[in-house]
């Protein structure tokens, strides 16, 4: 009996860490789509990276941050949270912050949100409108569009960006929140949908989970999963009331829950999904205060608070590709570092759900904080900060001697090869692709020494090889691409 049990107990943790390894390796040949980036954010698509020169030098994982604009802080007064989209129609970037403010009562101070609105043609200046909708601080002269059922708590708002069109039930804008105070019926994390970003149809709020969860509760879609998901804090049992930590536990990680359909209440209790772990305890960033979620080309990508209790925290951008298995930053960089000492962000940087694309970039709006979590009376304000589009992580070849990138087989969809690259700008930089077969043979006028070389900078650079080849002429092949990196960041590859 205790053979046949241990024998079931082992073929259960095989079959538990065959999941695991199915969640993080893709069946090869990979079918990529055209048009759609592939990401060298982990290693999904690399079957092996190495140096030249190995002893000493490696091809390896870079984070670069987007930087801070100078115009900054973007927009100032009473804000916290913030979320900001373009209009699919004027292209008008449109603003979304919680606002707070204490309420004096005989039992004390009692703490009051709202969800305000901004608007700007640039992304740079923020028009505040007076919008006359809501009573808000005992004035009804303010931009506050959103307060919660009752006139209770109205906080955390994000834009759902990545819904299917059927989802958005006619709406321009769905919108979850968070709500409490307003009783049992109505607390929880609620949505709500808005045809101009204004006004908002209280007729479509629906509850999606009573739970009290504490912080920006973020929603999306993963069309590859027919999935919506969730992240939130397991407030359902950790920290539930009052008392010892022994007894209430510690609420401020990252747990999620999932559901096949959106405007329902959400089934189930939220999963346990990021702890803090050594490197964290380094130097006591022991609690995760909460995860904004987007999802784009088939990467979930997190901008994880993370949180030294009870002063700063930043935002580190951590992806997955399933939901549920995450990698983080590669050296813990932050996405988005504090301010130096006596700068406007100094305290705290609260990253946004998902950036907003200009042009060739990717804007990333944040709010920013004077103080750390418990300061007494520090202040707000929104920041910006810029990166060129698809650049967050990539892999880097060394410039002593260069090294090899060498992906998985991929089906080659059609199309043009484009890669998303650029030299450090320090030494005899240099990209060239060849193309090879499943056991890297490489393909006739497809080899390193065809290929035109590339040693610039640029989001989209067509790779071609002697004679004005291209891999156009190879859809349908089952190959592989190896690139070779000589002081290059290499961010992403897409067949167009």
């Amino acid at each position: 009996m205790i053979r046949r049990r241990f024998l079931i107990a082992v073929t259960v943790l095989l079959a538990v860490g065959q999941i695991q390894v199915i969640a993080q390796v893709p069946k090869e040949p990979v079918d990529i789509a055209r048009g759609v980036p592939q990401f060298f954010v982990d290693d999904w698509l690399v079957d092996n990276r190495f140096a030249v020169k190995y002893k000493h030098n490696a091809v390896v994982h870079s984070v670069h941050p987007p930087q801070k604009h100078e115009a900054n802080p973007v927009y100032r007064g009473d804000c916290g949270y913030v979320n900001v989209a373009r209009h699919p129609e004027s292209g008008k970037f449109q603003l979304w912050t919680q606002v707070h403010y204490w309420a004096e009562k005989p039992s004390g101070r009692s703490s009051r949100y709202a969800i305000a609105y901004a608007e700007s043609k640039d992304g740079l200046s923020w028009d505040s409108p007076n919008l006359g909708l809501f009573e808000w601080n005992g004035s009804t002269q303010n931009n506050v569009v959103i307060r919660g059922p009752k006139n209770a708590r109205a906080s955390g708002p994000q834009i759902l960006l990545t819904l299917p069109d059927e989802q958005k039930r006619g709406f321009t804008y769905v919108m979850a929140y968070r709500t409490g105070g307003a009783g049992k019926e109505h607390d929880g994390i609620r949505l709500i949908g808005s045809h101009d970003g204004i006004h908002w149809d209280t007729e479509s709020e629906v509850r999606l989970k009573h739970v009290h969860s504490d912080t920006l509760n973020s929603i999306v879609f993963d069309a590859d999963r027919k999935r919506y998901l969730m992240t939130c804090r397991a407030k359902d049992r950790y920290r539930r009331f009052k008392g010892q930590m022994i007894d209430t536990g510690a609420s401020r990680r990252i747990s999620f829950l999932t559901s096949d359909e959106l405007w329902t209440e959400w089934r189930g209790s939220p999963k346990a999904l990021l702890t803090p772990d050594e490197i964290d305890a380094e130097s006591h960033y022991n609690f995760l205060y909460g995860m904004p979620v987007h999802h784009y080309a088939g990467i979930y990508w997190g901008f994880l608070w993370v949180f030294r209790m009870n002063d700063p925290i930043h935002t580190e951008l951590v992806t997955s590709r399933d939901g549920v298995h995450w990698r983080r930053s590669p050296k813990r960089v932050p996405l988005i570092p504090l301010g130096e000492e006596g700068a406007w962000d100094d305290g705290m940087t609260f990253g946004g759900p998902h950036w907003v694309e200009v042009g060739d970039q990717w804007w990333f709006y944040y709010a920013g904080h004077d103080g750390g979590h418990d300061t007494e009376g520090r202040k707000a304000a929104i920041g910006l900060a810029t990166c060129p589009k698809e650049r967050l992580i990539g892999l880097y070849g060394p410039k002593n001697g260069g090294g090899g990138v060498v992906t998985r087989l991929i089906k080659w969809p059609g199309g043009d090869l484009f890669i998303n690259a650029a030299s450090r700008g320090d030494g005899a930089a240099q990209l060239s692709v060849r193309i090879s077969d499943a056991i890297r043979n490489p393909l006739a006028g497809f080899d390193h020494g065809d290929c035109v070389p590339f040693s610039g900078d640029a989001v989209r650079h067509k790779v071609t090889w002697r004679g004005d080849r291209s891999m156009a002429e190879l859809e349908g092949k089952v190959v592989r691409l190896e690139i070779f990196l000589q002081d290059m960041d290499l961010f992403t590859i897409v067949a167009e």
